[in-house]
């Protein structure tokens, strides 16, 4: 069972969850202590007057009101000073203080599976042009012991009343799949919206939980950045990460590859997840190199023409070529 949490403090909270409860099917449960519940299929709506992030321990008073969610997801605003569009998801909890609600360095379980499907089930959903889809990187309250996500809706008051988005982000609660059996990892590196995870989730087989961003290592110590990534590790179940090379320099990508390691955890490459539906058909063109060689090429990539050979003449699948000094 997932627990939605819908918070009247907040707009696009009470918004995603109206559309909810518009879609019919719903049973009034009434009021337990100071929450209000309504029950669906999987589902159970929990509502509370005071702010989300800043309500720990929410999941203990749903599973004493008589129901244990297996997951708790908040629908959100999401607040940016650039005003972009934008529909989100995203882990819980603090690498360092608890401003936002929540307690200082303690994550929150992450739910990969259950969020990463979120996110491809946005992609597939959404007829809203204008709204970017992503991840963002892990921050914020509440504290709770259950795995936890927060899907929003970015990022200023121009949009935080769209129903047309509220609409969107309950139909992606009602109907994402709740399971798969890709391999799961947390994301080391990148900015706050994690563009490469979220291009790797969208396109690979596989599932992000925790994300710790660059911002966050850069300035750490050792110790520190060693803490952030072995509990993102744990609290996302996993022992590999995925690290975001081109954000950062060799230096930093080093140490943080290092950490991991000495944490017990694998850092692999994109290459370990299979692509998401069937690959394009590899097409075949001549090597600029010398006549009788083949590449191999995804289709539409520049032609050799445009590229040079496809390889150093010295290492041309045929053999070293004629123009090659190299025996």
């Amino acid at each position: 069972m997932l627990a939605v949490i819908r918070c009247m403090q907040d707009i696009s909270s009470r918004n995603i969850t109206d559309s909810l409860l518009a879609s019919g099917g719903w049973t009034d449960e009434g009021k337990i202590g100071d929450l209000v519940f309504y029950t669906k299929n999987d589902l159970v709506m929990a509502e509370i007057q005071d702010l989300h992030i800043r309500r720990d321990g929410l999941d203990a008073q749903i599973a004493e009101a008589g129901w244990k969610p297996d997951a708790v997801i908040f629908p959100s605003e999401h607040a940016s000073s650039s005003g972009t569009p934008a529909l989100t998801v995203h882990p819980i909890g603090n690498y360092e203080d608890c401003r936002l609600g929540g307690r200082a360095e303690t994550l929150v379980p992450s739910a990969p599976v259950l969020m990463s499907n979120a996110l491809r089930t946005i992609k597939a959903k959404c007829n809203l042009p204008e709204f970017s889809i992503c991840f963002e990187a892990t921050h914020h309250g509440p504290y709770m012991e259950t795995p936890a996500f927060f899907i929003e809706i970015g990022s200023d008051e121009n949009h935080w009343d769209r129903k047309d988005a509220a609409a969107l982000q309950a139909s992606v609660i009602e109907d994402f799949p709740r399971d798969n059996d890709y391999p799961t990892v947390i994301g080391i590196g990148g900015g706050h919206y994690a563009p490469r995870f979220t291009e790797l989730a969208l396109t690979r087989k596989v599932n992000f939980g925790h994300i710790v961003p660059t911002y966050r290592t850069d300035n750490a110590s050792d110790e520190a950045a060693a803490r952030m990534i072995r509990q993102a590790a744990e609290k996302t179940g996993t022992k590999t990460a995925f690290l975001h090379r081109k954000s950062m320099n060799g230096p930093s990508a080093a140490r943080l590859t290092n950490l991991a390691e000495s944490e017990g955890i694998e850092v692999i490459k994109k290459d370990c997840f299979e692509p998401l539906g069937p690959e394009r058909r590899p097409v075949t063109r001549p090597c600029a190199n010398r006549r009788g060689c083949r590449r191999t090429a995804a289709r539409g990539s520049p032609s050799p023409a445009r590229r040079g050979s496809c390889r150093p003449p010295s290492r041309c699948r045929c053999g070293p070529s004629r123009r090659s000094s190299r025996p």
